[in-house]
C-alpha cells in the first residue's frame, strides 16, 4: 500500500509539473503559439498532463535499478540519465500512437522538426526529455524520498490523493467526451486532427464571434463542437490547397529559371557550332 501511494502521488507530481512546463513553453517559445497566448496544454481541462505523470514514475523506478555491476560511479550515473530519457521518449512515442491509431488525434506534430520520427517524437524533444531526466536524478531524487516516504504513512497525505485521482478520472470522462466526437468527425473525413489546431482555431472563432473564452473549457462555445471541427477541417483544406498552389509555382519558376541558366550557358555552344558550320560551307564552296 505504501509503494502503491508514492507512484499514485509521483504521477500527481509529475503530470501536474508537466502542465507547468508545457504551459510556460506554449506561451513563451513554442512557434505554433505565434499570438503567444495562454494556452492549457494537453487534452484534459485540468492542470495535468498524464504522458509527464508516467515519465516521473518511470524515472523513479528506472533509477532504483541496480547497476552496482558498473564499478565506476560516474558511469553508473550515466547510464542510468541515458537509460531514463530513451525511456522518457519510447513513453511519448507510444502515447503518440495511442493516439493517433486509436483516436484519430494528433495531440503534438513534431513534423517540420528536423530527425522526426511520423511527427511523433524528434532529437530536438529527446534532448529535452533528456534535460529533464538529468535535473531529476541529479537534483530531485536523491532529496525527495524520505519526504514521500514520510507522507505516505499519513492518512491526509492519502486524502489529497483520492481526492486529485477524483477529479482527475472525471476529467477523464469528460474530455474522452469530446475526443470521441472528434474521432468521429475524422473517421467520416478520413483525417487526423491535429489537436492544439483544432484549439487554436475554435479559439480565433470565438474572437471572431465575440464570444467569451475560457482557459480551462478550451472547447465550450455558443457554436456546437461538430461545427467548429467543420471549420477547423475547411481551414487546413484550404491551406493544403494553397500550399499546393504555391509549390506548384515554386517548382514552375525554379523550372522556367533552370531553363534558362541552361540556355544562357548552352548559347555560346550553340553561337560556336553554328561558326563552325558556316566554316565548312564556306570551305566546301571555296574548293
Amino acid at each position: 500500500m505504501k509503494n502503491f501511494l508514492v507512484i499514485a502521488f509521483i504521477f500527481f507530481m509529475g503530470s501536474l509539473i508537466g502542465w507547468i512546463i508545457e504551459l510556460f513553453y506554449r506561451r513563451f517559445i513554442s512557434g505554433a503559439n505565434p499570438e503567444r497566448k495562454w494556452i492549457n496544454p494537453g487534452f484534459l481541462v485540468g492542470p495535468y498532463l498524464p504522458l509527464y505523470g508516467f515519465g516521473l514514475v518511470a524515472m523513479y523506478i528506472l533509477s532504483q535499478i541496480d547497476v552496482s555491476f558498473i564499478e565506476n560511479n560516474t558511469a553508473k550515473q550515466i547510464v542510468l540519465f541515458l537509460l531514463m530519457s530513451i525511456v522518457m521518449t519510447l513513453i511519448e512515442y507510444i502515447a503518440g500512437i495511442i493516439f493517433i491509431k486509436g483516436m484519430k488525434v494528433k495531440l503534438w506534430d513534431y513534423t517540420n522538426k528536423w530527425g522526426n520520427i511520423q511527427g511523433i517524437i524528434c532529437p530536438q524533444f529527446s534532448f529535452y526529455w533528456a534535460v529533464l531526466s538529468a535535473i531529476y536524478y541529479f537534483l530531485i531524487h536523491p532529496h525527495i524520498l524520505n519526504s514521500i516516504y514520510w507522507l505516505s504513512e499519513h492518512l491526509t497525505f492519502s486524502f489529497v490523493i483520492e481526492f486529485f485521482y477524483g477529479i482527475f478520472l472525471i476529467d477523464v470522462c469528460y474530455s474522452m467526451q469530446i475526443l470521441v466526437k472528434v474521432k468521429k468527425f475524422a473517421i467520416d473525413h478520413d483525417i487526423i486532427v491535429k489537436y492544439q489546431e483544432l484549439k487554436r482555431s475554435i479559439r480565433l472563432s470565438k474572437e471572431e464571434y465575440k464570444e467569451s473564452k475560457s482557459f480551462i473549457f478550451a472547447f465550450k462555445s455558443e457554436r456546437s463542437l461538430s461545427e467548429h471541427i467543420k471549420r477547423y477541417h475547411e481551414l487546413q483544406s484550404e491551406f493544403l490547397s494553397d500550399s499546393l498552389e504555391e509549390l506548384e509555382e515554386k517548382v514552375s519558376s525554379k523550372i522556367d529559371e533552370a531553363n534558362s541558366k541552361l540556355e544562357e550557358k548552352t548559347k555560346p555552344i550553340q553561337n560556336k557550332i553554328e561558326e563552325t558550320q558556316q566554316k565548312v560551307k564556306d570551305l566546301k564552296k571555296n574548293r
